[in-house]
């Protein structure tokens, strides 16, 4: 049942590699666990107590409400797929509540910390160049790490200063740039070209001139980042925060920032609706009639 599941998902639902993995993950670990509880796993057996249990053994072995609910999420869509190719009649997460998450605000970085930040490669060299691209590219369009690092020279359209980006589940978005990041682009190609043996059609290569990789982009934003902030967390994502703080504290459009990021609907966007604490600040000062007194 998982195997013609985990299939569903690869080759009708046109999952990520990534996303594939963690429900295969997660669904594993639902079988081992049921297995453990009644000695075989069998999905017409499986009841609401089964499944609650289980998510109280992932609670208290210390995994986060977040990860719990992700996991949950998998499960519930193994059961609808179960459903609607008729493996099974009943549902049994149709009543299973998912834990509580404690709801935060989203990280980013301060602007001045991104300029210093790609201020600290001086671009004569190809990594630096490149390095230095990334972290723009990222603080500039607000795209995933994924969708740079499949990002192809085909995808760029320097005439109407736009990126082709192929986001989750295939979905293709056009993001635009500004003439500053184009110019930014168009010699970063001209040095690799000049310097590195390309042997793939993608933007951003290794030195061997092999497509970049998620753990080489993550490590050099995370170095990076660290140099320039003091926030714990220094990732891609982080920067893709960054981004939509960035338009909404300028007060771009909702719609026009969901699309930008290539969010499916509005409430996973509504997370970046928020002020920075130096905006609050000034607008505090400015508007409440205590702070006017001197």
């Amino acid at each position: 049942m998982i195997n013609a599941f985990l299939q569903y998902l690869q080759y009708e639902k046109n999952f990520s590699s990534h996303t594939f993995l963690s429900y295969r993950n997660d669904l594993i670990s639902f079988r081992d666990y049921v297995i453990s509880q009644k000695t075989s796993f069998d999905v017409n057996e499986i009841d609401a107590i089964i499944i609650r249990g289980w998510i109280l053994f992932l609670l208290e072995s210390g995994q986060s409400s977040r990860t719990v609910n992700r996991k949950l999420s998998a499960i519930k869509s193994f059961y609808r797929f179960l459903n609607l190719k008729d493996y099974c009649k009943s549902n049994p997460t149709r009543n299973v509540v998912a834990p509580k998450i404690k709801k935060s605000l989203p990280l980013f970085f301060k602007e001045n910390e991104l300029e210093l930040a790609i201020d600290l490669f001086d671009g004569t060299d190809f990594k630096s160049k490149m390095s230095r691209l990334i972290i723009d590219l990222f603080y500039q369009t607000g795209i995933r790490c994924s969708e740079l690092i499949n990002l192809k020279d085909s995808d760029l359209n320097f005439f109407n200063n736009t990126i082709t980006v192929v986001g989750k589940r295939n979905k293709q978005r056009i993001v635009p740039i500004g003439n500053d990041l184009k110019n930014t682009i168009k010699d970063y190609i001209l040095f690799r070209d000049n310097s590195v043996s390309k042997e793939c059609s993608f933007l951003f290569v290794t030195e061997k001139g092999k497509q970049l990789y998620s753990k080489y982009v993550y490590i050099l934003v995370h170095s990076t980042m660290r140099a320039v902030s003091t926030l714990e967390k220094c990732s891609p994502h982080v920067l893709r925060h960054t981004f939509a703080t960035v338009l909404l504290n300028r007060e771009v459009d909702i719609d026009v920032v969901k699309t930008a990021l290539g969010h499916a609907s509005l409430s996973a966007t509504e997370i970046y609706t928020h002020t920075t604490f130096e905006q609050l600040q000034l607008i505090y000062k400015q508007a409440h009639p205590r702070a006017l007194k001197k």
